[in-house]
């Protein structure tokens, strides 16, 4: 399975990006697909997840600004990124999960099986 990111790009404060996750394979085979976000020398950060039958959670950093969707007929989940901050310059990285997990666990890394490469988001102040 292979995941691929992309979209992300330098941005203004105030602005918007459109990330999008291209999958190797049908995204209805996933149960969960996220996104994570990690800086240079810091820890990984969950972004937002999102469950087959669609249900989704943000972290509380990007609640109201971000919204995570798929789109089945392309295989891919985008993240639509509004309002975006200095703070949320990171490189963004999809990962998907085919087992079942709860929607409150979808934070946690380590309930990812497939990982892609990440895209550099780079909000300017």
């Amino acid at each position: 399975v292979q995941l691929q990111a992309s979209g992300g790009g330098l941005v203004q404060a105030g602005g918007s990006l459109r990330l999008s996750c291209a999958a190797s394979r049908r995204i209805w085979n996933f149960y969960a697909v996220g996104w994570h976000r990690q800086v240079a020398g810091k820890q990984r950060e969950f972004v937002a997840s999102i469950l087959r039958a669609g249900t989704t959670r943000y972290a509380d950093a990007v609640k109201g600004r971000f919204t995570m969707s798929t789109d089945n007929a392309k295989n891919t989940v985008t993240l639509q990124m509004n309002s975006l901050k200095p703070e949320d310059t990171a490189v963004y990285s999809c990962a998907a999960t085919v087992s079942r997990v709860i929607l409150s666990a979808m934070k946690f890394a380590r309930m990812y099986t497939y990982w892609g490469q990440g895209t550099q988001v780079t909000v300017s102040s």
